[in-house]
């Protein structure tokens, strides 16, 4: 089964989550400026005119689908490299995925999921 996760992370944090899959062979993904809050309700900030509140922080939302067996590994890597301790790290959403399919050639499901050089290559390589 398909899996998508929709992990939303400080914009600081962007980089080192993308390297930190790539590493393990997650070479699909889709990254979108979003702008929320979460439980912290927003920062508050002092300038000239006083304090005030700023409610709508900036995230980087990263979406990847993904076989189920590989969910843990990756869900593992952006939790140990989206961390600081601080509130506003991020939130992870994990949803079943139905059915993929690739446009060019109308791959479906796990096909129109795997690239040269992915998770599960690398680990039929390191199996075989």
């Amino acid at each position: 089964m398909l899996k998508k996760i929709e992990a939303i992370v400080r914009e600081d944090k962007v980089n080192d989550v993308k390297d930190a899959l790539a590493e393990i062979g997650i070479v699909g993904l889709n990254m979108f400026e979003v702008r929320g809050h979460g439980r912290q309700g927003g920062i508050q900030l002092v300038g000239r005119a006083g304090v005030y509140q700023v409610t709508m922080l900036p995230k980087i939302q990263i979406n990847i689908v993904l076989n189920e067996r590989n969910l843990d590994e990756a869900l593992e890597v952006i939790l140990k490299s989206a961390y600081t301790g601080e509130p506003g790290d991020g939130i992870i959403f994990v949803t079943p995925v139905e059915d993929v399919i690739r446009v060019r050639t109308r791959e479906r499901g796990e096909q129109a999921m795997s690239y040269p050089g992915d998770i599960d290559s690398k680990r039929s390589r390191q199996n075989g």
